[in-house]
């Protein structure tokens, strides 16, 4: 893919977090893999709905900026501590998804076995301890959590999800805030009833292949 083609594909993903409510204003920031030493990065303290693929600021593995005429996010070392220590992850996406990060506020991870689509699509999300938002101590925070997970909670802050390509960590994004708002309504109406463990073996075998 083209470094504009991704740009371009970075910009509608950010006007469609917005346009979902999964992020507000100038929340959120996303990253994906430009080469083999390059990363294109969402800039920071601009209202993310309003942003063209121009705005996208390329940083090499130091962070250092290489092209562009913004500067990057504030959260620039959480995206290159995730793409340095997985190299199978092409992009990352972190947001504030209401209901996700609902659970984050709450203390508690998604883990649930209730969802196949939560289980085959994302899997287990644990909750990352309190880092604050751009500073290193985030990516510090994140790091002991980011071997066989696809998605994070992040405490009191909001969420990240990975993936392979761009596409696919958006998904990822949209799925983890649609299974929250799903299992906040299985207790308001009193139980989340979850599945039998040969099914969610079943669910988990397809992600490992998928």
């Amino acid at each position: 893919m083209t470094r504009r083609r991704l740009a371009a594909e970075m910009a509608a993903c950010c006007r469609r977090l917005a346009q979902t409510g999964l992020i507000a204003g100038r929340d959120g920031n996303i990253s994906a893999r430009a080469g083999a030493d390059r990363i294109l990065v969402t800039p920071t303290g601009v209202l993310k709905y309003r942003l063209a693929a121009g705005d996208m600021v390329e940083v090499d593995w130091t962070g250092g900026r290489r092209r562009g005429h913004r500067n990057p996010t504030s959260e620039l070392d959480l995206h290159l501590r995730i793409l340095r220590r997985r190299s199978d992850v092409g992009a990352v996406v972190h947001a504030h998804p209401p209901a996700a990060t609902a659970f984050a506020l709450a203390g508690e991870e998604l883990a649930s076995f209730a969802l196949p689509e939560l289980i085959f699509l994302v899997g287990p999300v644990p909750l990352v301890p309190f880092g604050m938002p751009g500073t290193p101590e985030l990516a510090d925070c994140i790091e002991p959590f980011l071997e066989g997970h696809a998605a994070l909670l992040l405490a009191n802050h909001g969420a990240v999800t990975l993936g392979r390509t761009l596409e696919e960590a958006w998904v990822r994004m949209e799925t983890l805030e649609h299974a929250a708002r799903i299992l906040l309504g299985a207790r308001q109406l009193g139980r989340v009833t979850e599945l039998n463990p040969d099914a969610v073996a079943q669910l988990e075998a397809l992600r490992a292949r998928s």
